[in-house]
């Protein structure tokens, strides 16, 4: 064989490892095996369900790319209805129409006070207690969800907090909590965070709302991992059984 021939030899092998590399990446492509999936995701969510989630799936597919976007859910609902995201994990409210979603997480809200603070040797607050004292509340846009419930929570329990400052990430309301400033809830991955200086406590109030947080889709999404992924966080949720509708899923 002449130098030339071996030289096509070679590449015409290389050639067919490549084709048949492509023709086995596309079947698992199209079996939800590999692939690139774009998700979007609240600060607050990134303190103990999103890393669970991508750890879970990065275990069971390892050839499939992640993209993580962190947005607030208004942004995030936006991206998706563009398509720029695949999945958000936001919180509600979630329009009804063109989107699929269930939920993930469902939980309380604790109340954040400095260690030494009079409050802090209680096993258990209610709510009242936090209504006299300088309250950390949510910023009304970036962090509009909580501002909310907080909102609807003393509305209801007629109560009137002494509002100190509004901030946007519960990071930064922790630390004004660690330095005195005042006292604020937030939901209960705050723990994670493991902030030295302050405390963590229940609080009894009559009217219950958690925090929840949905996974989300749009129901006109093809990308083969959207319904595999999902399966993985309904696992992951402890939840069971297969997509459900948003009138079944939102409540």
């Amino acid at each position: 064989m002449t130098p030339a021939g071996e030289r096509f030899l070679t590449d015409a092998r290389h050639l067919l490892k490549l084709a048949e590399s492509a023709a086995v990446l596309a079947r698992r492509m199209a079996k939800g095996k590999a692939g690139s999936i774009n998700v979007g995701f609240t600060a607050t969510s990134a303190y103990s369900y999103v890393p669970a989630l991508v750890a879970a799936c990065r275990r069971e597919l390892p050839d499939v790319e992640i993209s993580l976007k962190e947005m607030v859910s208004s942004d995030q609902l936006k991206r998706l209805d563009s398509g720029e995201i695949d999945i958000g994990l936001l919180r509600p409210p979630i329009p009804r129409g063109s989107l699929g979603a269930f939920r993930v997480t469902a939980e309380p809200l604790l109340a954040a006070l400095p260690s030494g603070h009079p409050l802090a040797q209680a096993a258990e607050l209610h709510l009242e207690d936090l209504a006299s004292e300088p309250f950390i509340m949510y910023e009304p846009y970036e962090a509009r969800y909580f501002h909310d419930l907080l909102i609807e929570l003393f509305s209801r329990a007629s109560l009137v907090p002494n509002y100190a400052h509004h901030l946007a990430q519960i990071h930064s309301i922790l630390a004004m909590v660690h330095s005195g400033v005042g006292v604020a809830l937030v939901p209960e991955a705050a723990q994670n965070l493991r902030f030295s200086g302050l405390v963590l406590r229940p609080v009894l109030m009559q009217w219950q709302r958690p925090a929840e947080l949905f996974f989300v889709w749009r129901n006109d999404n093809d990308n083969p991992l959207l319904p595999v992924i999902s399966g993985i966080a309904r696992t992951l949720a402890g939840q069971a059984g297969s997509i459900q509708s948003m009138d079944r899923s939102i409540q």
